[in-house]
């Protein structure tokens, strides 16, 4: 295994640390109210005047709308997608400001819920009506869950400043990469080490966190070598380390973000479909995007579980 002296000062990891975690509870499940992420470098997009739409909001299903809220799983570190704010409670980001988009086209408030990444999906149906948290659609999940696509991110590593380790993408055997827990990044850099194994090199060092800015954090602190998340993710996290990180390699396997609803909750799915739909068609989708610095992952067309088939 590669290893790296501890080339970033104390001074700029506690920096990042400040910048990139509210608080350690960050990927607890607080049961409502929303554990602290990153402080939040702006206010987003005003979803206030978002107008409910009468014919949508006619279709959700009673069992949905009777309490006039969307009750909604999110994993709140992962900034700029979805955080939060330097208030240590407020949830912001592109899935957030989407989320209640959504809602309100619908004719309701949404509820947004800290939860651990990996913990939403199970939760689909019973402490959630729907999960907003950055979902790459996959044909595994839509084996379990509806999905409405809305957003396009790819992948990308990012290392230390300067690349001491002289880091090579297409060559992880041996490195110390850190990822998400329950991500599409921790499974792919699984399978790369499992091809070092069999190709008789070093595997990769795969170390999982439950928050995303933990694992800045610790490629920052020197602990890793490497991260890798999507696109958004990381250029985020280069922008908020103040020069103690930077992009490794071109941003790759670009694919849908889903809304994640209920596999025997169709209505309610094809309800949503609608609601991102109309946001699309009428730029408010794109508009949230742009506020957030992400105008080019706005999708044009929502689609109900398009990896179906």
């Amino acid at each position: 295994m590669r290893t790296r002296p501890a080339l970033v000062t104390t001074a700029v990891t506690s920096a990042l640390a400040l910048a990139l975690t509210g608080c350690t509870t960050a990927s607890q499940d607080t049961g409502g109210d929303a554990a602290a992420g990153t402080a939040a470098p702006a206010e987003g997009f005003d979803v206030s005047a978002v107008e409910t739409d009468d014919v949508l909001a006619a279709a959700v299903p009673a069992a949905v709308s009777e309490d006039g809220t969307l009750t909604i799983g999110s994993e709140l570190t992962y900034a700029p997608v979805e955080f939060v704010a330097e208030d240590g409670q407020t949830p912001v980001g592109i899935d957030v400001d989407i989320a209640g988009a959504v809602a309100a086209t619908l004719g309701l408030e949404a509820d947004i819920r800290s939860s651990t990444f990996d913990a939403i999906i199970p939760a689909i149906g019973s402490r959630y009506e729907a999960g907003f948290s950055a979902f790459t659609i996959t044909p595994e999940r839509l084996e379990t869950v509806n999905m409405i696509s809305y957003f396009s991110a790819g992948s990308q590593f990012a290392v230390a400043e300067g690349n001491p380790d002289g880091i090579d993408p297409q060559d992880l055997c041996g490195v110390t990469v850190g990822v998400q827990t329950g991500t599409i990044q921790q499974d792919e850099v699984e399978k790369i080490s499992a091809g070092c194994t069999d190709a008789g090199s070093d595997a990769v060092d795969v170390l999982p966190y439950d928050s995303q800015a933990d694992v800045a954090t610790n490629l920052a602190g020197g602990k890793l070598q490497a991260m890798y998340a999507d696109s958004p993710i990381t250029a985020y996290a280069v922008q908020q380390s103040g020069g103690a990180l930077e992009p490794l390699g071109d941003v790759t396997d670009a694919a849908p973000y889903g809304v994640v609803v209920a596999k025997d909750d169709q209505a309610l799915a094809e309800a949503i479909q609608g609601a991102l739909q109309k946001l699309m068609d009428d730029g408010t989708l794109a508009e949230i995007a742009a506020s957030w610095g992400s105008a080019d992952g706005a999708l044009a067309t929502a689609e109900l579980n398009p990896a179906e088939g």
